[in-house]
């Protein structure tokens, strides 16, 4: 498992208050099985090495199949949590409905999905979310950098993204090019964020996108580029990503427990760890925090086993969590 600063000493504090444990804890056993979105992989990861200091017997397997591949594991009954870096779709929900699989919706973390180029790039400033989609969209006759603006390189264009199973993938094309899985064909692929990382490392003329904890991670190999939504360019940053001023790419993250697995003790305490701890985990590995209200909110719906989404169908651009948690 990967090792990320700082979290051996949050581990220590967890244990010194004693946030999730009884006497006898490290004598449980069991597994969890998780599996879905890249995006959303450091969060739970990060999460899984520190539940496993306390508990040290459960088995937790973290997958990246993507958030469409984690939602048909999960639907098919393979895993009980599924990471998503988009709200589950209608066509999934019919599929949950005829498998007779519930899910509880958690809303974890916020990300300002992010755009990169290579570290030698020294002429792309920022760029509009217009030339995005003129770079991006069906049909798109770019093909060298002075297609976007004459005065830039005449030099082909690489692109690197999410695979088509990515949640990622959907809210980008949806974001950029006004619909969901609309995208020229023509670039490299990859359910992996760190192949996109070193694709776009690895080529002077790159573009590529991806969730903002990889960009955090790779700072020394990419270049982040400031997006113009309307309002002059803005780079994305905890700040700008919790405050909505990273527009329109900042999004929340999700993970989807099924109900019943609550009914194992080592699940049940894995998801309680994961609401109560999830907050600090996320700004250790790049992303940024809900509220604390939020995650009482979140623990209330587990508590309860309250079913169902609150977000399917909702454009999740500069969505107020609070506001639709709490309404309902």
């Amino acid at each position: 498992m990967k090792s990320y600063i700082g979290l051996t000493v949050l581990a220590l504090m967890i244990l010194l208050t004693g946030v999730s444990g009884a006497e006898g804890d490290r004598n449980l056993k069991g597994s969890v099985r998780i599996d879905g979105s890249s995006t959303v992989y450091p969060v739970t990861e990060a999460v899984a090495e520190e539940f496993l200091h306390l508990y040290p017997r459960v088995r937790v397997t973290v997958g990246v199949s993507g958030t469409g591949g984690g939602f048909k594991k999960f639907l098919a009954g393979e895993t009980i949590i599924s990471d998503a870096s988009r709200p589950i779709k209608g066509k999934e929900l019919a599929k949950a409905k005829e498998t007779g699989i519930e899910f509880i919706e958690l809303p974890v973390a916020y990300d300002g999905l992010s755009v990169v180029i290579n570290k030698q790039n020294d002429f792309i400033d920022y760029l509009t979310v217009e030339e995005l989609k003129k770079i991006w969209q069906p049909g798109s006759a770019v093909k060298k950098w002075s297609d976007v603006r004459p005065n830039w390189p005449d030099k082909p264009v690489e692109l690197f993204g999410p695979g088509a199973d990515s949640g990622t993938f959907d809210y980008f094309t949806e974001a950029i090019n006004g619909k969901s899985q609309a995208s020229r064909p023509d670039f490299t692929a990859s359910e992996d964020d760190n192949v996109l990382v070193q694709g776009v490392a690895g080529e002077k003329y790159a573009l590529g996108y991806f969730g903002y904890a990889y960009y955090a991670e790779n700072k020394d190999k990419l270049k982040i580029v400031p997006i113009d939504g309307g309002n002059g360019p803005v780079a994305p940053s905890p700040e700008t990503i919790n405050n909505g001023t990273y527009s329109p790419l900042s999004r929340p993250l999700f993970i989807y427990v099924e109900p019943k697995s609550l009914d194992r003790v080592e699940v049940s305490r894995f998801v309680d760890f994961y609401i109560a701890n999830c907050g600090a985990l996320a700004s250790e590995v790049g992303y940024v925090p809900l509220s604390d209200n939020i995650y009482t909110v979140l623990k209330e719906r587990v508590d309860k086993r309250i079913t169902g989404s609150l977000f399917s169908g909702k454009k999740t651009a500069g969505m107020k969590l609070e506001s639709i948690l709490n309404a309902n």
